[in-house]
């Protein structure tokens, strides 16, 4: 039985990625249009496990299988399987993969082959690309809409914490001080720049105000409710277009 399979990443990356990415709705390689999530046969069932920064390299073996191609590199000695969406490349090239979700036990239906593992990224970037983060970056917004309406269900203040809303609209004065809210995970994605990247909302808000990026270690999925803890920064450049007026970096997250 065939499945249809999107990434939430980053994705992935993914320029980049993210890919990264969540992932829901299987779908088969031969079967995609528009590359956004990995195959996979449903009698398989891989792991996947958070992305990670791959780096830049030597093709050495590469093909395509529907909207997909697939590359094996050579990072400094160890040799990486990874796909993107299609794009033109040989053996003897250089390209710079970004992170990417790993897919543990994986087979590819099209090409009628297994793969101990491989890395799904949002892009195979031709040539040694000078901004990898740029797609992680990329990955880590795909799909995100930060003017969205807040969340339907509001989720209750936590006592002595704020608002998403007062974390936003306030931040010149909260920079640089810890802050708590409790809120709900809008948006997920793994092992983005080192770091897990969610988007949190409580309902309270408009477009624009409604919605906080957090960075943390913690694992966590969509619809969770969670309080945040951690500190509010503002005006954060990481360069390649990414500036952030507000966000709460390294910050714990519980479950509730």
């Amino acid at each position: 039985m065939r499945t249809r399979l999107s990434l939430s990443l980053g994705t992935l990356l993914i320029g980049t990625v993210a890919v990264l990415a969540a992932c829901s709705n299987p779908a088969d390689d031969e079967a995609a249009t528009q590359p956004a999530a990995p195959a996979r046969d449903s009698t398989v069932a891989p792991a996947a496990t958070p992305g990670v920064p791959l780096g830049t390299g030597k093709v050495l073996e590469t093909m395509n299988a529907g909207a997909y191609t697939y590359v094996r590199v050579d990072l400094g000695g160890k040799d990486v399987w990874a796909a993107g969406p299609q794009v033109s490349v040989q053996p003897g090239d250089t390209v710079t993969l970004p992170p990417g979700m790993a897919m543990k036990d994986y087979r590819s239906t099209t090409l009628d082959r297994a793969f101990p593992l491989v890395y799904f990224v949002g892009a195979i970037q031709t040539g040694a690309a000078a901004t990898p983060d740029a797609a992680a970056m990329a990955a880590a917004h795909k799909g995100v809409v930060t003017a969205a309406p807040a969340a339907a269900a509001p989720v209750a203040r936590l006592d002595g914490g704020r608002t998403v809303e007062e974390i936003v609209t306030q931040s010149a004065d909260l920079a640089g001080k810890e802050i708590a809210v409790r809120a709900r995970v809008v948006k997920f994605n793994a092992g983005i720049m080192g770091a897990n990247w969610i988007h949190v909302q409580d309902g309270t808000g408009s477009a624009g105000t409604n919605d906080l990026t957090v960075t943390t270690d913690a694992t966590v999925a969509v619809g969770d409710e969670v309080v945040v803890r951690g500190k509010v920064t503002t005006d954060k450049d990481f360069g390649s277009g990414y500036r952030y007026p507000v966000i709460v970096e390294k910050a714990t997250v519980e479950k509730k």
